[in-house]
């Protein structure tokens, strides 16, 4: 009798450390994530010195590092995909930069007919989340899971629609896709001074979405990410040098380590993986996606 009750006892304190863990994880996370992608911004012109001090305020007082790598090739629709979805080409099959649909057959698919991604996985975890998804690019329309949406909107000028929505509805996620500079760059190339203008252009977009985040309450309880798909060399991309591959990944918000540089080695899905661990999300087996575990504080 008595063993059974040292047993009895000893699986109870089991089952209320397991239970006090997931509390705490649970106080850890935020309750909204904002992602905000700009199309082709390289981290070389980080290094070059690019007048952007919002994004070096984020920098600074967040985590980030301007290792992160594309998968291959170095272009748009492939790496959004991934960066969505969790893997790479092999295993979601869009494989160019202007897939709208897989080249190669999805490993998987969910009941929306696409590859697992973060949109249907929150969707499916959290029924009556607020899921917000804007961009400038048509061809982002191709890779996320329309159904799982509250609001999609295709537009010329992410900024305003941005603002107006994370204000009256305080998504819990919502990526703010953008362009530029990647029409820039390919008109006047990625090192040229048009570049570099509109890079600080954007910062100004930027610093916009984080002041609405702040005026909207809900900075408390936000990790903001900042990133790109791909960088760009002379006046393309899709290669295989570090001007194309290199890109900028930045995390600032609620349980953020700051001004931590993240050494550990990282690829674009990697960014999907790190949104589903903040949001809660148990990641597929299909998914190859590590989450950025140091970037959070013990």
């Amino acid at each position: 009798m008595k063993r059974k009750m040292i047993i009895l006892c000893y699986m109870l304190l089991i089952v209320g450390v397991s239970y006090g863990q997931k509390a705490n994880k649970a106080k850890e996370l935020p309750k909204h994530v904002i992602l905000i992608g700009f199309d082709g911004l390289s981290a070389k012109s980080i290094r070059d010195g690019a007048n952007m001090p919002t994004l070096r305020k984020l920098m600074s007082e967040g985590s980030s590092t301007l290792e992160g790598r594309t998968i291959l090739p170095s272009s748009s629709a492939c790496n959004w995909a991934s960066m969505f979805m969790g893997a790479g080409t092999e295993l979601h099959g869009y494989t160019t930069w202007g897939s709208q649909k897989p080249e190669l057959p999805s490993r998987v698919v969910n009941s929306d007919n696409r590859f697992p991604n973060i949109f249907g996985l929150y969707r499916d975890k959290t029924p009556k989340a607020e899921i917000g998804y804007i961009f400038e690019w048509e061809g982002m329309n191709y890779l996320v899971d329309t159904l799982a949406i509250n609001y999609r909107l295709h537009t010329t000028d992410c900024t305003v629609p941005a603002i107006k929505y994370i204000k009256e509805k305080k998504p819990n996620l919502c990526a703010v896709i953008y362009h530029e500079p990647d029409g820039v760059g390919h008109s006047k190339g990625w090192s040229s001074p048009e570049y570099m203008n509109k890079l600080t252009e954007l910062d100004k977009s930027l610093s916009e979405i984080v002041k609405a985040v702040e005026e909207s309450g809900i900075m408390n309880e936000t990790v903001i990410i900042v990133t790109s798909d791909h960088g760009g060399i002379k006046t393309g991309h899709g290669g295989v040098t570090m001007e194309e591959m290199q890109r900028p990944v930045v995390f600032y918000g609620k349980n953020i380590r700051k001004g931590f540089t993240i050494e550990e080695s990282n690829v674009v899905y990697d960014i999907g993986g790190t949104m589903a661990y903040l949001l809660g999300v148990k990641q597929p087996q299909v998914w190859t996606a590590r989450p950025i575990m140091s970037i959070f504080n013990k």
